[in-house]
């Protein structure tokens, strides 16, 4: 059937659709992909491209869909976040950087004058906190505004004994300014500055991706960065200017997915049958999410934080806000589920080019079932270890499952856990067969992707002929 593949023999082309015969000169020269004759296996290097059918069948869909989403980011982009006059509250107050600059032991009880003595009951909380008051060792800091306008100015702050906020000296921090308050308490301590040691992260992750991923993992690196730019510069400024928080992050994903899918894994036919599985997982989310928020009546505004937006812009959907977080968080597991099922199926064709488009949803299928096991089970530790100090709290208060699990806060957690799971159980057959049919419908039309006989697997001196 097939020549051993000898670089000095002048081998045949098995199929039989064209008589043509390659010219050899220690490599095949007509070969259709360019590849060299000594050996060249189907395993090597990137996949073989798909039929101009396909990629235009391909094209048809995503070219109207990439153009519809750039064209909603366009109409809805919002130009910047609306102002607002700051209420001091929260994170919604004025900041300024500072250090300690002195740290003195003082006597509680010189300082807390002011305060109620305690009652002499420490079996509450704040019996114990008034009786640390009165009776502990506190530190007075000194802290000099580094930044602003009173750049230089000092003022004192005291660190009660039991705070979960020591100080020391020569440490930034991050001061609030409220222009309204006596000039003595206008400045206070609300946090440390962490800059440092997060920036020092970030450049260990980002040398580990470049190290170990090399040019594709530059690339990754870019995409995380579009992908934040799009997060802070497009969803949360129209979702503050009152757009539509399920439009809004519905565009914003799927610019995401697709400048980032594209990015990381090239403009290719693979890619492709990648973003149109997620999409479809990203529009199950929606429904479900939309369909169980709406029916378990999950308003979105649980915390000081939630209420803190909904007082400042009123005129946002914060159920809506919800939903467009479970599509958002859902998008990047997808992406690495939907990515490594169509690598499979593209893998499995190369290395056995006969099998049909059953044989390979069958075979790709088994891999996928050990990749839900795996992701489901992330998504879903992730989110309890997110939780984690709110069950301490119900642990704590003794309360059964049904009542924790039937509170709102739990409850949006538990919404948001099992869709965004359905969305990635349902991602890999959707996307297996997508990419199944696709790398298997390109033998059926073109000659140059004739069935390859068994002997072919060993290696060969040639390539086929398009």
């Amino acid at each position: 059937m097939t020549s051993l593949p000898q670089p000095p023999t002048t081998p045949t082309d098995p199929h039989g659709h064209t008589g043509h015969e390659h010219a050899s000169h220690g490599h095949a020269t007509g070969a259709s992909h360019g590849g060299h004759g000594h050996g060249h296996s189907h395993g090597h290097g990137p996949a073989a491209p798909v039929s101009k059918h396909l990629r235009k069948v391909i094209a048809a869909v995503l070219i109207p869909f990439a153009a519809a989403v750039f064209v909603g980011m366009a109409v809805l982009w919002p130009g910047g976040a609306p102002a607002h006059q700051r209420t001091g509250v929260g994170f919604d107050r004025q900041t300024q950087q500072g250090m300690v600059v002195a740290l003195a032991k003082v006597d509680c009880k010189s300082v807390n004058a002011s305060q109620v003595p305690p009652t002499g009951d420490t079996s509450t909380p704040e019996g114990r906190e008034a009786q640390a008051a009165q009776t502990g060792e506190c530190k007075k800091a000194t802290v000099e505004v580094a930044s602003g306008p009173d750049k230089g100015r000092a003022f004192f702050e005291i660190v009660q004994p039991g705070a979960p906020r020591q100080l020391e000296k020569g440490q930034e921090v991050v001061v609030a300014y409220a222009p309204d308050a006596p000039r003595d308490l206008q400045y206070s301590v609300v946090d440390v500055n962490r800059k440092l040691p997060l920036a020092l992260l970030a450049g260990i992750f980002a040398l580990a991706v470049v190290v170990v991923g090399r040019m594709r993992g530059v690339f990754a690196l870019v995409a995380l960065v579009v992908s934040f730019a799009i997060l802070t510069l497009f969803i949360l400024p129209a979702i503050l200017q009152g757009s539509n928080p399920l439009l809004v992050a519905v565009i914003g994903a799927s610019a995401i997915m697709l400048i980032a899918l594209y990015m990381c894994h090239g403009l290719t036919a693979r890619t492709s049958v990648a973003v149109l599985g997620t999409l479809a997982s990203l529009l199950l989310i929606g429904l479900l999410g939309s369909l169980f928020i709406d029916w378990a009546f999950l308003s979105g505004n649980t915390d000081d934080n939630t209420g803190l937006i909904h007082g400042l812009y009123p005129h946002i959907d914060m159920s809506g806000l919800l939903l467009a977080g479970v599509i958002i968080g859902s998008l990047g597991v997808l992406d690495d589920v939907t990515v490594t099922q169509t690598s499979a199926v593209w893998e499995l064709h190369q290395a056995d080019p006969g099998m049909g488009p059953r044989g390979l949803y069958r075979a790709a299928i088994r891999i996928g079932r050990d990749h839900i096991a795996s992701v489901v089970n992330t998504l879903v530790l992730a989110y309890a270890g997110a939780a984690l100090p709110l069950l301490l709290l119900f642990s704590i208060a003794n309360s059964s499952m049904g009542s924790v699990a039937n509170s709102e806060l739990v409850a949006e957690e538990i919404v948001r856990t099992l869709v965004g799971s359905i969305g990635l159980v349902a991602s890999v057959p959707v996307t297996t067969a997508l990419a199944a049919l696709v790398v298997s419908a390109d033998r059926t039309g073109s000659p140059a992707a004739a069935v390859v006989p068994q002997p072919a697997r060993g290696g060969r001196g040639r390539r086929r002929k398009r």
